[in-house]
C-alpha cells in the first residue's frame, strides 16, 4: 500500500492550519532564517503551534532550511534545527549537504545528533538518477525533483534509488534548472540561493540578433506559465511519486484553499479508484463549503511543461501576472459622467460587483476593478485602450473569493463508538463505551451508573444514540449498540452522555495520530558527493561542504564571480517557443545561432545546445 502525500505550501501558521483543514496530508513552512523564501519566515513558536496541529491528523510539517551557508553562519544554523526539532517539526528540506554533518552534531561533530529526516530540495537540482543516488547514499530520505523532468527519467529516478521521492504538481515555474539560476545575483548582488531573488525571469526584454536585428520587443521572454498536473497524478503515482507538492510560500490564503481543496479530491478520487494499490498519508476526511475552481485563483496560465517529453508553448511573454478566466470581446463602450465607462463584453459568465479585469493594451497589461456589474455590463472607471474589440480577462472573482474567505473548511476524524449497557441490579448499571477511529486509535470507557431505569426503553435508545453520534472537538462519532440491544436502560440525560463522548475524545488524544511513517536513514560517517574541487555549480560556500566535494576550496557563483558561465540552463528554449528552431518544420531561416536578451542594462547571451535541446543564458 502506497501513502499518498499532498505536500502544501504556507506563509505562516494560519495559512498552514487551512491547508490541513482543506486535505493537505503534510505542509512546508519557512522557520526564521536559511529558508529559500526570504519574506516567507516564520518564529519557532509559530512552527510549534502548527506542529501540534498538523499531528492531530497525522499530518507532517516540513521546515524549509534550503538556503546555502557560509561557514559563519553553520553555528546560527545547528541552533535553529535543535529548536525546529524541539518544536515538532517532522523533516527539514535542505539544499546544503553541510547540514548532513551538522546533524551529526554540529560543525565539530562534539554536539548532539539531531535525529531528523532530511530531505534533498528541488534546490539541489536532481535530474539524473545518479545525482539521485548520490544524496541518498550521502543521508537525504527524500528526493525532490527538478521540475523539468519527463515521465520516464522520474521512473529511472525511482529504479536507483529507494527512498521517498517528491514532484511538484502546481504553481509557478522557474525557467532555469532548481538552484543553478544566478542571473539574480549576476544583475544586482541577490543570489536565489539565499532566497533573495529579484525574479529577472518575469522582467521584460528585447530579443536582438548578433546583426543589432530585433525579432521581439518588451516581452517578459523568460516567464514561463505555472505548472497544473492535476490530471497527471495517477501517472505520476505509478512512476514512483509518493508526494505532489504545490507551489506557493509566498501566496495568500484563498489561493493555498483553494488548490490544496482540488488536489485533495484529487488524491482521494485516486485512493477510491484504487483502494488496495493507495492510501492518504494522513488521518481524517474534508468537509467543505465550497468548489475549488483552479481557473480562478492566480495563475499566469497552464502548462504540463515537459513531463510527456514533448515542447509545448510554455511561455507567458505578454505578462508575468495572472491575467485570468477570458470572458469575450468587449462589444461596446459607453462614457459616462464622472469618468465612468459602461461596458458590454460578450460573455455567459456571472460577473459581480468588485471583479477585476485585465486586457492586454500596447505591449502593457492593464487592469480595472468593476464598481457596479450586471449580466454582461460592467461599470468601472474610464480607462485608456478599453475599447470594442479587446479581449477582456477577469483575474480576480469578487464572488469566489468572498466564498473562500468565509469557506468553513473542517478535518474530521471518524470514530465508531459501540455502547454496551448492562443493569446489575435496579438502579445500577455499567456503561460501556468502546471507540475505534479511522486511523486504527482505541479508546474504552468503562462506568457504573446510578440511575432508574428507563420506562420508555424504545426512547431511551434514541436520546442515548443520538446524543453520542456527535461531534467533539475534531472526531465525528457515530454510535450502535454492541451485540444484542439491551432490554434495560437508565435513565440518562443528554448532558452526562456529552460528557461520557467528551471524555471519550479526551482519551483518544492522548495517543498520537501518526498517519503513513517518514523515512528515515542514518547518515553514514563519510559522505562523500564528489571526487575534486566542486565547480561553481555546487553551491558550496563553507568549508564542510568543500570537504563533501572532495577538498578544496569553496566554489559557488557568489564567491568566484565569474565574468562568462552559465546563469541558467533550461529545457526552456526561446527560439522554439518563437519558432524559430532551425529543428522546427516551420522554423525561420538565416536566425543566428547566438541570441541576446537586452533591456536591464546588462545584455544576456543565449547559448542553444541542440544535441540535449537545452538553452542556457550567459553573462
Amino acid at each position: 500500500m502506497t501513502a499518498l502525500e499532498l505536500l502544501a505550501p504556507a506563509r505562516n501558521a494560519q495559512i498552514g492550519i487551512a491547508a490541513i483543514n482543506c486535505g493537505a496530508d503534510a505542509v512546508y513552512i519557512a522557520g526564521p532564517a536559511f529558508g529559500a523564501r526570504k519574506n516567507a519566515g516564520n518564529p519557532v513558536q509559530e512552527i510549534k503551534t502548527l506542529c501540534d496541529y498538523a499531528h492531530r491528523y497525522g499530518a507532517k510539517i516540513f521546515v524549509t532550511v534550503n538556503t546555502i551557508l557560509t561557514d559563519s553562519q553553520l553555528d546560527d544554523c545547528y541552533a535553529l534545527m535543535l529548536s525546529l526539532k524541539e518544536a515538532g517539526a517532522d523533516a527539514l528540506i535542505v539544499q546544503d549537504p553541510a547540514i548532513l554533518q551538522l546533524a551529526k552534531g554540529g560543525p565539530d561533530g562534539k554536539g548532539a545528533r539531531i535525529d531528523i529526516p532530511l530531505h534533498a530540495s528541488t534546490q539541489c537540482a536532481i535530474r539524473t538518477p545518479e545525482k539521485a543516488a548520490a544524496l541518498e547514499k550521502a543521508g537525504f530520505s527524500r528526493l525532490v525533483l527538478e521540475r523539468q523532468l519527463s515521465l520516464p527519467l522520474v521512473k529511472a529516478i525511482r529504479r536507483a534509488v529507494e527512498g521517498e521521492i517528491e514532484f511538484f504538481v502546481h504553481g509557478a515555474l522557474c525557467v532555469s534548472y532548481s538552484g543553478q539560476c544566478y542571473l539574480s545575483h549576476k544583475l544586482c548582488g541577490r543570489s536565489a540561493n539565499r532566497g533573495e531573488c529579484i525574479q529577472a525571469c518575469r522582467a521584460r526584454y528585447d530579443l536582438t540578433d548578433s546583426a543589432g536585428n530585433v525579432l521581439a520587443r518588451n516581452k517578459a521572454l523568460l516567464s514561463l506559465k505555472d505548472l497544473n498536473l492535476i490530471e497527471r497524478l495517477e501517472d505520476l503515482a505509478e512512476a514512483g511519486v509518493c508526494s505532489f507538492k504545490i507551489e506557493g510560500r509566498l501566496k495568500n490564503l484563498s489561493y493555498v484553499k483553494n488548490t490544496v481543496s482540488a488536489y485533495s479530491r484529487a488524491l482521494d478520487a485516486l485512493v477510491a479508484k484504487a483502494p488496495d494499490k493507495y492510501c492518504r498519508a494522513s488521518a481524517g476526511r474534508v468537509a467543505s463549503s465550497f468548489e475549488p475552481d483552479l481557473d480562478k485563483t492566480f495563475n499566469r496560465g497552464y502548462t504540463s511543461l515537459f513531463l510527456d517529453g514533448k515542447r509545448g508553448l510554455w511561455a507567458a511573454q505578454d505578462t508575468p501576472k495572472s491575467m485570468g478566466q477570458k470572458l469575450g470581446k468587449v462589444l461596446s463602450v459607453k462614457a459616462l459622467a464622472g469618468g465612468m465607462s459602461e461596458i458590454k463584453v460578450d460573455t455567459t459568465a456571472a460577473l459581480s460587483n468588485g471583479d477585476g479585469f485585465a486586457f492586454v493594451y500596447g505591449d502593457a497589461i492593464c487592469g480595472v476593478r468593476g464598481d457596479i456589474c450586471r449580466g454582461n455590463t460592467i461599470m468601472c472607471k474610464s480607462v485608456a485602450g478599453l475599447r470594442p474589440g479587446v479581449t477582456l480577462y477577469r483575474n480576480i472573482s469578487a464572488a469566489f473569493e468572498k466564498e473562500i474567505d468565509s469557506a468553513a473548511c473542517r478535518r474530521i476524524i471518524d470514530v465508531e463508538l459501540k455502547v454496551g449497557i448492562v443493569r446489575e441490579e435496579e438502579g445500577r448499571f455499567i456503561v460501556r463505551l468502546s471507540a475505534v477511529t479511522s486511523d486504527g486509535r482505541t479508546a474504552t470507557i468503562e462506568e457504573m451508573v446510578d440511575a432508574p431505569t428507563a420506562q420508555k426503553t424504545e426512547r431511551m435508545k434514541e436520546i442515548i444514540l443520538g446524543s453520542l453520534s456527535k461531534s467533539a472537538e475534531h472526531y465525528s462519532f457515530a454510535a450502535s449498540f454492541a451485540g444484542n440491544s439491551p432490554e434495560a436502560l437508565p435513565l440518562l440525560s443528554a448532558a452526562a452522555l456529552n460528557e461520557l463522548r467528551r471524555r471519550t475524545a479526551a482519551l483518544l488524544d492522548l495517543q498520537p495520530c501518526l498517519g503513513a511513517p517518514l523515512r528515515k536513514i542514518a547518515i553514514p560517517q563519510e559522505i562523500l558527493l564528489g571526487q575534486g574541487e566542486a565547480t561553481y555549480k555546487d553551491n558550496v560556500a563553507n568549508s564542510i561542504s568543500a570537504k563533501l566535494y572532495g577538498g578544496g576550496s569553496v566554489s559557488s557563483y557568489e564567491t568566484t564571480h565569474y565574468e562568462k558561465v552559465e546563469l541558467m540552463r533550461s529545457r526552456y528554449c526561446i527560439r522554439h517557443e518563437l519558432g524559430l528552431c532551425p529543428k522546427q518544420s516551420s522554423g525561420k531561416g538565416g536566425v543566428a545561432e547566438n541570441l541576446y536578451l537586452t533591456g536591464n542594462g546588462k545584455p544576456l547571451e543565449l547559448q542553444f545546445h541542440c544535441d540535449v535541446c537545452e538553452m542556457a543564458v550567459v553573462g
